[in-house]
């Protein structure tokens, strides 16, 4: 297969995710990236802004089983991960799968339940599988989970654990719609729920074989020194009191892969680190006091690290 192939069925798949959800074709595109390269997303924003409906839209143009779960105070992470009952039929105990077993879990408002419920979805997006009981069940491949949350500082919220936000590859913010696009919103909802017009273009076959031909793009040496540099910045930036882990950079390497593919490539360029850089690792980093006295935000602090960070000099020629 060339690179225009799968460069195309990335774009066909961007094509009917954008049928759904207006004027936000950079959010669509890096979700889905974010898929192919085996991630997790978080979507933090104010409600009504086509959060779900983008989540939906990708379960229905990739063919995927999905659930969804509406994250409150009293949902128990047996909800989500399953458990075993007694069969007095068989005299034994059965396991019932909860509702992450499935391709494509959305996790609505994961900050409204409560810390120990967020924590079960540790092991499942991190290990692919789930112990129930002593006993560990595979979940399906390809499998994401994209969680949904509001700002801090909402009524009901809670801040997710350090631990469990370092476990998703990227975090987005779709915003408000501009002027044209909120008017082509309006249009489209007065002529048919935008879903329906989404096709599937993509299945299970085809996500994994992006994913494989993801994992073999090719990275220059100096890429991995220029990642590793960026990733070194935030752990030794004075306004920065927790910096990027070993699984950010990581993270930040394999969606650069990604964005290699969908522009056409088998290679990867430092454009290609830089565009995502900020997705991938400002989510990941705790500020300390000076920059809050500073009102330095953290993506501020990433923005102008990348800017700093010398490029090595390799090109699409």
């Amino acid at each position: 297969m060339t690179n225009q192939y799968y460069a195309k069925q990335i774009n066909d798949i961007v094509a009917e995710v954008k049928k759904a959800v207006i004027g936000k074709d950079a959010i669509i595109i890096k979700t889905l990236l974010a898929i192919l390269c085996k991630g997790h997303i978080l979507i933090e924003d104010i409600p009504g802004v086509g959060k779900t409906t983008m989540a939906l839209a990708f379960s229905k143009a990739l063919s995927l089983e999905h659930n969804r779960m509406q994250f409150t105070p009293d949902v128990l992470p047996s909800d989500i991960t399953g458990f075993s009952v007694y069969n007095k039929m068989t005299n034994s105990f059965e396991f019932r799968p909860g509702v992450a077993f499935c391709n494509l879990f959305l996790a609505d408002e994961i900050n409204r339940t409560s810390s120990k419920t967020q924590s079960a979805l540790l092991e499942l997006m991190e290990e692919k599988s789930i112990t129930v009981d002593g006993n560990t069940y595979k979940l399906p491949e390809p499998y994401t989970v994209v969680a949904t949350q509001n700002p801090i500082g909402s009524a009901g919220t809670h801040n997710l654990p350090d631990s469990q936000l370092d476990r998703f590859m990227i975090k987005l913010s779709m915003g408000y719609p501009d002027f044209n696009d909120e008017v082509s919103i309006l249009k489209a909802k007065f002529n048919a729920a935008p879903l329906e017009k989404v096709n599937a273009v993509a299945n299970e076959k085809t996500i994994i074989e992006l994913q494989e031909h993801i994992s073999s793009v090719y990275i220059d040496d100096r890429i991995y020194e220029y990642i590793v540099k960026l990733s070194n910045e935030t752990r030794n930036h004075p306004y920065i009191k927790l910096g990027i882990s070993p699984r950010g950079t990581l993270a930040l390497m394999q969606i650069s892969k990604g964005i290699a593919v969908a522009m056409g490539r088998d290679y990867v360029i430092p454009d290609d680190v830089s565009y995502i850089c900020r997705d991938v690792f400002e989510h990941r980093i705790i500020l300390n006091s000076k920059a809050k006295l500073a009102e330095m935000t953290a993506g501020d602090i990433i923005s102008e690290i990348v800017k700093k960070t010398p490029a090595p000099g390799i090109s699409e020629n």
